[in-house]
């Protein structure tokens, strides 16, 4: 038969046949990967054992398919490199001739038709095909245009057809290959990838092909040896003097580790899923055989596997490219600067002087980082420096930690006025940190489901030291006003990075961290010669460096005794103003959606009270609450309200309101109210915060036992959170309530301009607050409130917790959760349902994850058994949907 005629050929056995085969040999192959042993061998032969059958099958369906006698057929893209993972698309690209002129028309639509039944007939049998049909020549143009595409064709594979055409092909597109060029936008494009992936290879939920850290890192280094005829594997690199052996054997392990887990997980999707997104990371550990202990998740054992591997892949990726961007470009013989007899300036990069110095020399290792904190216009380690370092580290051992000079070393990078924030970056990403502060190590890629800290521990840990570093650094004063200025008057800096560097080094080893981080940081500070006054306050600060934060938003800052006892628990200014800067740089450094203003405000608060409390001032409260009147007598003049006007609010009002409202506020609220005082409407006023994005509304109307119910649903149903509410009756039976409140979304807002979309919502809220007030029937159900993907994967126990104050007047209701919408507002029908008042809550949310706080009191609460139901009640509602 003609090739040109188009008539098929019938597949041996039928697509039906086929179909079958491809179906039974790929379930054969995953289900042996399935009951073998979690191995990286194991994944290699899964994913050379399917590329190899789809071959099989597509040369039959190209044999039956009546396809031109000069066509090829070619595997590109990763089916190229003849590995395919279970669900991975089989991308390959169908070659076909120029077509003779005189014969154009008739000649493509024969070619056309072949090639739909042939990509027709592997859609039939099941194969994820992605294909594409060029000729020689626009395989080139197009590659020529696209640098995806060009390195799609870089790792073709032949399948079928007419070999001399795929001869052509790959010779056309060797010649129009320009090295250089292709490695400038791999470089870009892997530059612009790590940023769409977060910037880091400790994502919680990383993409164990894409993120830093990657499948595709090591590719983007095979694509670029290939195209530079350096070799096509790790072995060849190494023959070719681009990495020792040495370094080959990590760059099999660590790929074999991500194939490993990439199968895996697709296995557990059922589907293409590079995403090792929450929901599936417990399934993928427990496919390797992982189980949840009391002390770590099952999950969490994965992921740290999978950190040290992508670790791994970003040190060896960053020597290798190094190398071969100096292999191919010549900037290897660009001139060098000595810095010392140990290390020279390579055009910015820090060389060592010898492959060899770490080996004869092991003070050099820490300083490298000493010399780069130093030596000004240094932008990183050169390639030689990074694999020097790499090699290095059975030298970095027991006696490397131990050794006096290297101590003295440690210190001296923690000193440096420049620089600390980017060498213990660099010393954590080069695995130096974590071999010379052994303790270090073990939180490196360590995972934390608190459903508030988006960080591995590691991460946080060097975050919170940024942070610290930044309230020493004039150019960032603008961010932290109040930190910095304590800041400017702390010395010696470094007592503060060694206490941010040690504050969660305990984490995930049971126990409290906060305890066990205190006993490493003494022994640290006795093998580091640190006096004992400086060692005793960095202890200190590791001990409690989670109290000031846990005070300030749970407890009653307008009670002199919460003040008293933490002013005594810090003992001196100089701890009080490290306890501040430390839980601050912390809070910040746990997730950008954790710090807001007002917990800002609740910090600095408590700062100045225990301030105050620590020199000896003796708290008065009646002479704090006259100074507030004062002041707010002023702001009301200055708001040309007449002398007087305050006056029959402030006869209603008890001690409490004026010890717990500043000065603003309480001149805002007589001059809202002094017309309204009798008036049985309810009365809702709003203004923009004067603490941060989000509105300030202030409620007054008679009070009832509902209304804080009510109020809570008015917000959850416009879609506002509630930050802080203050809760007050009146002598007459009003209720004066205020709440720091924000929106979930801002319709119309510009960036950077929420203050504007706030000032819309004043009217808005004004009178749609008003209408629900004044509903009479019975509180509406709370909404279905949906979850996040994490909360459902890391769900936190509720927890509710009821206890008398010392006093035994009120009582303090603690609950903690998962977030969800309309929460807050399914706590309060409860305490409605049963009488209780509610006199102040602190609503403190940790990413997804709430810790609230409220000041309740009501006769039932006397009463065990309804203390009982009322608990019970509250862990119902607390309780995720189903």
């Amino acid at each position: 038969m003609s090739a040109r005629t188009g008539e098929p050929r019938q597949a041996p056995g039928g697509v039906a046949a086929l179909r079958t085969r491809f179906r039974e040999g790929k379930a054969a192959l995953l289900e042996h990967f399935r009951e073998s042993r979690a191995t990286a061998p194991a994944a290699t032969r899964l994913t050379k054992g399917l590329a190899r059958h789809v071959d099989a099958i597509l040369a039959e369906l190209w044999a039956g398919s009546a396809m031109p006698a000069d066509a090829a057929l070619a595997a590109v893209g990763g089916y190229g490199r003849g590995e395919l993972c279970p669900y991975s698309d089989v991308d390959v690209l169908v070659l076909l001739p120029a077509a003779p002129a005189q014969d154009a028309a008739q000649d493509a639509a024969n070619q056309g038709g072949a090639v739909e039944r042939f990509l027709a007939a592997c859609w039939d049998i099941g194969l994820e095909i992605s294909s594409s049909v060029r000729s020689v020549d626009e395989c080139v143009a197009e590659a020529q245009r696209d640098v995806t595409v060009q390195t799609a064709l870089l790792e073709a594979r032949f399948l079928g057809g007419a070999r001399r055409l795929f001869a052509r092909f790959r010779h056309a597109h060797h010649e129009a290959l320009d090295v250089p060029a292709f490695l400038r936008a791999k470089t870009l494009e892997m530059q612009q990838r790590h940023v769409k992936y977060e910037g880091t290879p400790y994502a919680l939920e990383p993409n164990c092909k894409e993120s830093p850290g990657g499948l595709r890192d090591l590719q983007v280094l095979i694509w670029v040896a290939r195209a530079g005829g350096l070799g096509r594997s790790w072995a060849e690199l190494a023959s070719h003097g681009l990495i020792t052996p040495f370094e080959a054997s990590q760059l099999i392990k660590h790929e074999g580790a991500l194939k490993l887990i990439r199968a895996r997980l697709h296995l557990v999707a059922g589907r293409r899923e590079d995403r090792l997104v929450f929901d599936r990371q417990t399934a993928v550990a427990e496919s390797f055989g992982y189980r949840s202990t009391r002390d770590q998740l099952s999950s969490e054992v994965l992921m740290h596997r999978y950190y040290w591997a992508a670790k791994a892949v970003t040190q060896l990726n960053q020597i290798l490219l190094l190398n071969l961007e100096e292999r191919i470009n010549g900037s290897g013989a660009a001139p060098m600067r000595p810095i010392n007899e140990r290390f020279l300036d390579r055009a910015g990069m820090l060389e060592v002087a010898r492959d060899d110095l770490y080996l004869h020399h092991p003070h050099a290792v820490l300083e490298t980082f000493l010399v780069f904190q130093r030596t000004p216009g240094l932008q990183g380690l050169s390639a030689r420096t990074l694999r020097a370092l790499y090699n290095a580290r059975e030298v970095m051992g027991s006696a490397f930690r131990k050794d006096p000079a290297n101590r003295a070393l440690f210190m001296e990078i923690l000193r440096q006025p420049q620089g600390l924030t980017h060498a213990l970056r660099l010393m954590n990403q080069t695995s130096v940190l974590g071999r010379y502060l052994w303790v270090f190590r073990r939180i490196v890629g360590r995972m934390q489901h608190d459903l508030f800290h988006v960080y591995t521990v590691d991460q946080h840990v060097l975050m919170v030291v940024r942070n610290m570093r930044r309230f020493f650094i004039p150019e960032h004063a603008h961010e932290y006003p109040m930190c910095s200025q304590l800041a400017a008057q702390w010395d010696p800096p470094w007592l503060l990075y060694v206490a941010a560097l040690f504050h969660d080094i305990a984490k995930g080893r049971g126990g409290d961290h906060s305890v066990l981080g205190a006993t490493e940081v003494r022994r640290f500070c006795r093998d580091h010669g640190v006096a004992r006054e400086d060692a005793q306050l960095i202890e200190f600060l590791v001990r409690h460096h989670l109290t000031m934060s846990r005070i300030a938003q749970k407890e009653d800052l307008a009670d002199a005794a919460v003040i008293a006892a933490f002013a005594r628990l810090v003992g001196s200014a100089r701890a009080l103003v490290g306890l501040y800067l430390l839980t601050v740089a912390d809070i910040r450094g746990t997730s950008p959606k954790v710090w807001n203003a007002w917990k800002g405000k609740l910090l600095e608060d408590l700062y100045r009270l225990t301030l105050r409390a620590l020199g000896g001032e003796q708290p008065n409260l009646d002479a704090e609450i006259e100074a507030r009147k004062l002041e707010a007598r002023q702001n009301l003049a200055l708001h040309s309200a007449l002398p007087g006007t305050e006056l029959p609010l402030w006869k209603t009002l008890e001690v409490s309101y004026f010890a717990r409202h500043d000065a603003a506020d309480i001149a805002w609220h007589a001059r809202m109210l002094w017309r309204h005082l009798k008036t049985p409407l309810p009365i809702v006023r709003a203004r923009l915060s004067s603490v941060g994005d989000g509105l300030q509304v202030l409620v007054y109307t008679p009070d009832r036992p509902d209304l804080f119910a009510r109020i809570c649903g008015y917000f959850d149903g416009a879609g506002f959170s509630i930050q802080d509410a203050k809760i007050h009756t009146t002598r007459t039976g009003f209720a004066l309530d205020t709440f720091q409140v924000t929106a979930s979304q801002l319709p119309g807002a510009v960036a950077g301009e929420p203050d504007t979309a706030y000032r819309d919502l004043i009217s808005l809220v004004e009178t749609q607050a008003v209408q629900a007030l004044a509903s009479a029937g019975p509180l509406p159900e709370p909404r279905s409130g949906r979850v996040s993907r994490r909360v459902r994967s890391f769900p936190v126990t509720p927890r509710v917790a009821l206890a008398p104050d010392e006093r035994a007047q009120r009582w303090l209701l603690t609950v903690s959760a998962s977030d969800r919408t309309g929460l807050l507002y399914a706590i309060a029908r409860v305490l409605a349902r049963h009488h209780v008042n509610l006199q102040l809550a602190k609503i403190t949310t940790l990413g997804e994850r709430v810790e609230d706080t409220f000041l309740v009191d009501g006769a039932v609460l006397q009463q065990p058994k309804a203390q009982l139901r009322i608990e019970t009640e509250l862990l119902d509602a607390l309780a995720p949907p189903a």
